[in-house]
């Protein structure tokens, strides 16, 4: 169903202090989605007292990233209500074995958008956005609010999969429109993040019960296109669910968007629809990382199973299989967190806290090496730097390079499953109960 409605204005104002004008933070993994920031004086030591601008608690539950247009940050949330044990057993009765012990599962949800102000920290207003009664089951590591929002101009655009999707003017505090068509399930919650192309917002629907790409119109929130996913060799839902987070390119003049799924990789046209290429990548399922892009080739993270780093060549047609791959990397390779590109290398790091470096080109390993913890947020290059968070809040900062060298060690003593932003003399990073700025401390 599309709706129009308006929500109150709620505005609080808070003191002026100075701060440098940040630059956009748009979307998940930052302007071009690859986790590369062209920001200056990048924080390279803080901790949970030491260089923090502020830091503001955030409620409710949310692993979605910030993000930032402007002097104000938004980021969502899930106020949940969890069921008790005994209610629990009772409506996951009938689910998948593993579904019963690694689920949560509420008896309500309330959706919100949170407008924080850059320079203060103060919490500016709160929207509320969907409210869902008897909500499916999520995975213990995931939230009701994962996938990250998109901004562009004062609108931002919410996804929060099976529960809809919609568009705030971010000016008046009014949702523009709803979109709650999309009926998936997806066993253990959403998690792909939504991304704008034109006048098209394009999503990720691989579900169990279907698979899918869609857009809509930006401006109405109406289906602009549907398509299904190719054929999977296998019958079982649960290995046909994916996570991932559309990636915008450009090829010979052509835009593309890449999106990963099980077995799958698919290139799209962003008008149309129309499939440009697909590449089978294996046995993959429940794709997480974001793919990555340099110079014609793309990087795609082929999910669980048995994880590879594979790279495709994106100049071809139909079904490239055969033809477009040029090399698969197996070796710790992330489900979770994305790759990043520096300089003819790709850093990542995999969900228990391996760190790996590998040629792009050639797909050789050239370092690996652990840095322990556990693993979901993205690393992201700044100031010649990587910045690693890991679930337990400590930041680890290494040189790119031949060898795995590090520069610093930042804890703030809270879990961090979202990625950071990167702004000029700051970073923001959402944890489990706050938002923090940090500010360079030189």
């Amino acid at each position: 169903m599309i709706r129009a409605c308006a929500l109150a204005l709620l505005v609080a104002i808070g003191s002026q202090v100075s701060a440098a004008a940040p630059d956009a933070w748009p979307q998940f993994r930052g302007p071009n989605g690859d986790g590369v920031s062209d920001a200056k004086n990048v924080p390279l030591h803080w901790s949970a007292t030491e260089n923090v601008a502020w830091k503001t608690p955030i409620p409710g539950k949310g692993w979605s990233s910030p993000v930032l247009v402007g002097d104000k940050i938004w980021l969502t949330t899930a106020l949940v209500e969890f069921l008790s044990d005994e209610e629990k057993a009772e409506r996951l009765k009938d689910a998948k074995p593993f579904m019963k012990n690694s689920s949560n599962i509420a008896s309500e949800v309330k959706l919100q958008a949170i407008e924080v102000d850059y320079k203060t920290g103060e919490v500016v207003r709160t929207l509320e956005l969907f409210e869902v009664e008897r909500p499916l089951a999520v995975h213990l590591t995931n939230s009701y609010a994962s996938p990250t929002p998109v901004v562009e101009g004062n609108l931002l655009y919410c996804y929060f999969g099976t529960y809809g999707t919609c568009c705030i003017d971010t000016q008046s505090a009014e949702v523009v429109w709803k979109n709650n068509e999309n009926a998936l399930e997806y066993y253990v919650g959403p998690g792909s993040s939504p991304v704008l192309v034109g006048d098209k917002l394009i999503l990720t629907c691989d579900g169990v019960n279907e698979q899918y790409i869609t857009a809509l119109d930006k401006k109405t929130g109406e289906t602009a296109w549907k398509t299904s996913r190719p054929p999977y060799r296998t019958e079982d839902g649960d290995q046909k669910k994916a996570y991932a987070t559309p990636l915008v390119v450009e090829t010979d003049g052509k835009t593309q968007v890449i999106i990963p799924g099980a077995q799958w990789v698919c290139s799209y046209d962003p008008e149309t629809g129309k499939e440009l290429w697909r590449c089978d990548h294996g046995s993959g399922f429940s794709n997480v990382p974001r793919p990555i892009y340099h110079d014609g080739i793309v990087y795609i993270c082929s999910g669980f199973m048995r994880p590879q780093l594979v790279a495709i060549r994106t100049d071809g047609e139909g079904d490239v299989t055969q033809t477009h791959i040029d090399w698969t990397f197996s070796r710790q390779v992330p489900t979770t967190p994305s790759p990043v590109y520096v300089d003819g290398k790709i850093y990542m790091v995999s969900d228990r806290g391996v760190a790996t470096c590998v040629d792009a080109i050639t797909g050789r390993d050239v370092w690996t090496n652990r840095m322990g913890g556990n693993y979901s947020a993205s690393p992201t290059v700044a100031e010649g730097r990587i910045y690693f968070c890991n679930e337990a809040g400590l930041t680890t900062v290494i040189k790119p390079g031949e060898e795995y060298d590090v520069l610093a060690e930042n804890d703030l003593g809270e879990r961090i499953m979202a990625s950071p932003i990167f702004l000029d003399g700051n970073l923001v990073i959402r944890t489990s109960d706050h938002l923090f700025r940090i500010q360079d401390g030189k």
